[in-house]
């Protein structure tokens, strides 16, 4: 019997419909107490063991050859890195009167987080872009964001983000850099299990991520967050995250054109240069926001969901270019344009 497949049409990831319900769970039923201590500690180990799992999944190799494509990675980086948070803090003029300073805080966080890993691959793949290049630049941006992140946010957010401190960023390195170097190192032994297990592991990673939400949702209610929030503030948050969206894919795809790149190596630009990491943005802002957390990671929910939906109608088009366009040879790179098939679409 053929299993049942989520439908192609619907236009929201069924992974969406599970953090929604984790939000649910944690709005009727938060952790208290002990048992708020339990989930905290099951969230921290969870979130080290996602990341250990990355590092075992990248191959030394391809992300050393990678390096070789060092102007498509700076690039990526920059959109990352510099332009997100320079739009982040244009933002500002939006407070009070679009946003109330607590939604802004998230918001600009959300412009600090690195970029996703296993999403771009996959809409990479499936616009026929340079699957190579997208591979290492997710890789390259969550390594690179585990030590930036946190750095920007203490620079940029201040005191509002609750705390940040070089004891905050210590606590990020250790649940996350530590992590994932660990894989790196036992990638030798354990990568042919990992390999012949993916989905199943990918089961375990997106566990993570929904218990990491529910920690911090939980605290959340504890503390009465959500009373700070009304329908019209979300609705005003959805429509700058929109704006923020749209400005973001057509910078990183006509600018890329302007700088040389070719048609390949702009897909993998754009769709690792206009998105951000649930799974890398939600433990950082555990440590970094306290108790404030759910509030904090509110916009990046939102435009996860967004960036999902809008890339994966882009990739679909993208897929439908004439060969003799896909097929374009990249002059930055000096070689025709590489593409893959195969990878289906992630909540990275």
């Amino acid at each position: 019997m053929k299993r049942p497949s989520w439908p192609t049409w619907m236009p929201i990831d069924p992974y969406i419909l599970a953090l929604l319900g984790t939000v649910g769970v944690a709005a009727l039923l938060p952790a208290r107490g002990v048992g708020a201590d339990i989930a905290s500690g099951a969230s921290t180990a969870a979130v080290a063991f996602l990341f250990f799992l990355y590092g075992a999944r990248l191959s030394t190799r391809e992300a050393l050859d990678g390096l070789k494509h060092w102007r498509l990675h700076v690039t990526v980086l920059a959109c990352t890195f510099v332009v997100f948070p320079l739009l982040g803090l244009a933002a500002k003029g939006l407070v009070p009167h679009v946003l109330t300073p607590a939604l802004y805080s998230g918001f600009l966080f959300l412009t600090l987080v690195p970029s996703t890993i296993q999403s771009s691959i996959a809409f990479t793949s499936m616009a026929r872009g340079n699957v190579p290049a997208a591979i290492c630049a997710g890789s390259f941006s969550s390594l690179a964001g585990i030590v930036i992140t946190p750095l920007l946010a203490a620079a940029l957010l201040g005191n509002s983000g609750g705390g940040f401190s070089a004891d905050s960023v210590l606590k990020i390195v250790l649940q996350l850099l530590v992590p994932f170097l660990a894989g790196q190192f036992l990638r030798r032994w354990i990568g042919g299990f990992i390999a012949r297990h993916k989905k199943v592991l990918g089961y375990v990673d997106r566990g993570s991520i929904l218990l990491v939400v529910y920690t911090a949702f939980s605290e959340g209610m504890v503390h009465g967050i959500w009373h700070q929030v009304t329908p019209l503030r979300l609705g005003a948050l959805l429509g700058v995250e929109a704006v923020l969206l749209a400005v973001m894919l057509a910078l990183t795809w006509y600018g890329a054109k302007k700088m040389g790149f070719g048609r390949g190596d702009r897909v993998a630009i754009q769709f690792a240069g206009s998105k951000k990491s649930l799974a890398a943005g939600l433990p950082m802002a555990s440590v970094l926001f306290g108790a404030e957390a759910s509030l904090a990671v509110l916009p990046l929910m939102l435009f996860h969901q967004m960036q999902l939906m809008v890339c994966a109608v882009i990739a679909k088009r993208r897929s439908r270019d004439p060969e003799d366009f896909v097929t374009e040879p990249s002059p930055s790179s000096g070689g025709g344009t590489r593409t893959a098939v195969g990878t289906g679409t992630r909540s990275g």
